[in-house]
């Protein structure tokens, strides 16, 4: 009977999701000025429902010393789908995707009216834009959240890091916010090549340990580095050494 409960509440769960999206979807609708001011508390609801609907059992681990700040870049290593909704999910972000979920079915229209900011990555005059909204979205006082790696990269951190999250420090003098994720079922959630959307929700879904560990970890200030590239450097071997502590 066990299994009857847990598949009940998932119902339950999707059944909500439907609702809310229906209701986002309304919403996303209306003159972007209009819904500008409130979209983003909906869409972190949104996000939380969604994570409720995939069963994944999130927990926040707070390895930081000192109180976060206010004002952040928010990195992490990226690899699943799952956690462009499970960042969100817990920290107040706009997210840096690529062009291609602008056009994903439902989810774009959110993502869009979100705030979400958009890059093609095979175009260097989108990456040079996308780089100039994110300082520009930054000073205007929002939180962001990019992933350094440039997309989904498995569930080892990728050898190298890109500049943009750094970059969008340095030049505002806002913190880097650095979250290591850790999938216990590391397979089930890892993003394969070739992979669908729904594959890998449904893969999620049906995982057999649904925990997902999100480690919070101290900020890097830009003030104490000569150059966005050393802080990259710096952020790179903090999560080399993360990924040795974590992903046994």
């Amino acid at each position: 009977m066990l299994w009857l409960g847990k598949w009940l509440k998932i119902l339950v769960a999707w059944l909500d999701l439907a609702m809310l999206t229906l209701w986002m979807l309304l919403l996303a609708l209306l003159p972007p000025s209009w819904v500008k001011g409130f979209y983003p508390v909906w869409f972190h609801r949104w996000c939380r429902c969604f994570v409720r609907a995939l069963n994944v059992d999130l927990r926040l681990y707070q390895q930081h010393k000192a109180p976060l700040p206010d004002h952040y870049v928010l990195i992490a290593n990226h690899p699943s789908a799952f956690e462009d909704v499970g960042i969100p999910a817990l920290f107040p972000v706009r997210s840096l995707a690529k062009m291609e979920v602008k056009d994903w079915w439902l989810v774009g229209r959110i993502a869009v009216a979100a705030g979400t900011l958009f890059v093609q990555r095979e175009s260097s005059e989108s990456r040079k834009a996308a780089q100039q909204a994110l300082i520009d979205v930054v000073r205007a006082g929002a939180n962001i959240c990019i992933y350094p790696e440039g997309g989904c990269k498995g569930r080892r951190v990728a050898p190298r890091f890109f500049n943009g999250p750094f970059v969008a420090s340095f030049e505002t003098g806002v913190p880097i916010l650095p979250v290591f994720l850790h999938y216990e079922a590391q397979q089930a959630f890892e993003w394969g090549p070739g992979e669908h959307l729904l594959q890998k929700m449904w893969r999620i879904l049906t995982s057999p340990n649904n925990r997902a560990n999100c480690y919070v970890f101290d900020p890097i200030n830009p003030t104490h580095f000569s150059s966005a590239e050393a802080m990259k450097e710096h952020a790179h071997r903090l999560y080399m050494e993360w990924q040795k502590r974590y992903l046994i």
